[in-house]
């Protein structure tokens, strides 16, 4: 199995964000990312995807859209689609429809931001999602870097604080937004979670003072996706786009906060005696599995099983756990960081169904 980093939820000049695609391309050749996805509001900007190279390192650049209804006030309901391949912010009028419509363009729909706060101070309303009866998504950005922005600054001083002092900011995905995950996937529904820089790399001007808040570069060393794929990037865009795009699909991927500590080699599988099974997969259960977790360096593990920690490890690298029962499991992983315990790593669900036991003679 091989390891890809991605980066998704940006802007560009080609709606709110202050950088060009060159810009934004030379800060991801600067990173660990392998690849970025680029989402304007409302446009799916075309002629720029592909591969990218610049003193040995290799981004491939994917592009598509975050479409909501601008007629709508107050603003509520953003989606981000991928791997559409056409337009699709004619259907933002009903969110059910545009779900429909880039379903049946076999791309993949995730609820941006679906939890957050309004932050008067820079003119930023709360453009939470809604519309909750909605059918057929693929899943939710479960962590949003700019929500969690506009969650943590209450006042002037925060806001400065931030401005100065960014990798204070994250803590991990809102609590609402876990909770909400979890009663989806309790109703039976596949939903898989995405972590979303929503990087705009805004620039701040008071009199001659003038900063860029949250530049490119510091979001693609941040929140990350990392796709657990069958093999590595091979220099083609449309194939590996292919391959992306299934990972985020079927949930084989988890979300690593590599600021403090890079996510990558995290692992969690669940193996029985026949299979050994990954982020994003079902099988039956019949008699009994083993979950193992492995980490890249110590920190506290949480096995959750329906929604509920069933397992927990502090100051730990590894994990197994006994199976019995079905039901959708995933992990989480926190670490110590400037003084605060911070998410580290989300992975996606392993879904176990009710099987038949075996029988022996």
């Amino acid at each position: 199995m091989k390891e890809l980093i991605c980066n998704l939820h940006m802007h560009s000049t080609y709606s709110d964000g202050s950088g060009d695609y060159g810009t934004i391309i030379q800060a991801a050749l600067k990173t660990e990312v392998d690849v970025i996805i680029l989402t304007d509001h409302n446009i799916l900007v075309k002629g720029h995807e592909g591969y990218h190279r610049s003193q040995g390192r290799t981004v491939l650049v994917l592009t598509g859209e975050e479409v909501h209804d601008q007629n709508r006030d107050p603003q509520k309901n953003h989606t981000l689609v991928i791997g559409a391949e056409k337009e699709m912010a004619t259907f933002a009028y009903d969110p059910q429809t545009l779900i429909n419509e880039v379903q049946k363009a076999g791309g993949l729909t995730f609820l941006a931001h679906p939890y957050e706060f309004d932050l008067p101070m820079i003119h930023e309303p709360d453009i939470s999602w809604v519309s909750w009866e909605v059918e057929g998504f693929t899943g939710l950005e479960l962590w949003n870097g700019l929500s969690e922005f506009k969650t943590v600054v209450r006042s002037l001083r925060d806001g400065i604080k931030y401005l100065f002092l960014p990798e204070m900011m994250a803590h991990g995905p809102l609590k609402p937004a876990l909770a909400k995950w979890d009663e989806l996937l309790n109703s039976g529904k596949k939903v898989n979670a995405v972590g979303g820089s929503d990087a705009h790399a805004i620039k701040f001007q008071k009199a001659f003072f003038k900063k860029t808040v949250f530049p490119y570069e510091f979001h693609f060393s941040a929140i990350n996706n990392h796709l657990i794929v069958d093999e590595g990037l091979s220099g083609s865009k449309n194939v590996d786009k292919t391959v992306i795009y299934e990972a985020l699909r079927k949930g084989s991927s988890f979300i690593g906060y590599d600021l403090p500590a890079p996510t990558r080699g995290f692992r969690f599988v669940i193996d029985d005696d026949e299979n050994e099974y990954h982020l994003g997969d079902s099988f039956s259960l019949k008699d009994g599995a083993t979950a193992r977790i492995s980490l890249p360096e110590a920190a506290n593990i949480r096995l959750i099983h329906n929604g509920k920690v069933i397992s927990e490890q502090k100051n730990a690298s590894r994990m197994t756990y006994s199976i019995s029962q079905p039901g959708f499991y995933r992990v989480e992983c926190s670490l110590y960081f400037l003084g605060e315990e911070r998410g580290w790593i989300y992975s996606n669900p392993i879904y176990l169904k009710p099987g038949s036991r075996r029988l022996t003679f």
